[in-house]
């Protein structure tokens, strides 16, 4: 399911570079889980996932400790979570999900990527039906880790697919656990119980129709998809690339 989508996310976030990038956007993560649901992340599930996903791309704890007193002060804004979609060169299928302190400047930039770049945007709703939206764990698999007693023991949890990958540069194998959007707590809970250690949880969208597109088409793309995420109020952009 996600072995290319995943590899993918790696390629781009060696790209973005991990300050300028990446940090910022797991920061305002943290701050909305934060403001939403409490200080503390033994309290606050959502805050406990941002903050392990932060820590899984090496964020500073000043960084992350930061990020949570942002969420008492008065001078920061409620964050609004908003997405968008749009078509894009080729008829790529654009999904962006975005969190905004000023919506009328989020849509505003996210419009002129997509008119800039042989693209526009498409009424809300429009694809949500062309992308699934799945609960997505990544650990590292460790010498006494049995695949198949892990996955019959996560079917009652909501699982959906596991899978494995090796980097052999890294000698390191990642496990991917996936199940539907809705089952996220569950999944969350019985990997917990299993004292699994979990590198990242998230939840996001898969095409349900991937389209194959040539190489160059592919970089026309690109164009479009690097602009979008390179935008601090874009939190995560998808599309169909098979």
């Amino acid at each position: 399911m996600g072995r290319a989508f995943e590899f993918r996310k790696g390629r781009k976030m060696k790209r973005w570079g991990m300050m300028s990038r990446v940090f910022p956007k797991l920061g305002k993560a943290i701050t909305m889980a934060a403001k939403e649901g409490g200080a503390d992340p033994d309290m606050n599930a959502a805050l406990r996932t941002a903050i392990q996903n932060a820590k899984a791309q090496n964020m500073p704890k000043d960084n992350i400790d930061g990020a949570i007193k942002r969420a008492t002060s008065k001078d920061v804004e409620a964050f609004v979570e908003m997405n968008y979609e749009g078509k894009g060169p080729h008829g790529v299928l654009v999904f962006v999900e975005c969190a905004t302190d000023n919506q009328n400047r989020t849509v505003a930039n996210v419009k002129s990527y997509f008119n800039k770049l042989d693209g526009s945007l498409v009424p809300t709703g429009s694809l949500e039906f062309m992308f699934a939206r799945k609960a997505v764990f990544e650990f590292d698999k460790t010498e006494d880790m049995d695949l198949e007693e892990l996955e019959f023991e996560l079917i009652d949890a909501g699982l959906e697919e596991i899978e494995e990958h090796t980097d052999e540069e890294e000698e390191v194998t990642t496990v991917y656990v996936y199940g539907d959007y809705t089952n996220f707590g569950s999944l969350q809970t019985a990997l917990e119980g299993m004292s699994i250690e979990v590198k990242s949880a998230n939840l996001k969208r898969f095409p349900t129709t991937p389209v194959e597109f040539t190489d160059e088409q592919v970089e026309e793309i690109e164009k479009l998809l690097d602009k979008l995420e390179e935008d601090d109020d874009v939190q995560a952009v998808y599309s169909n690339i098979a």
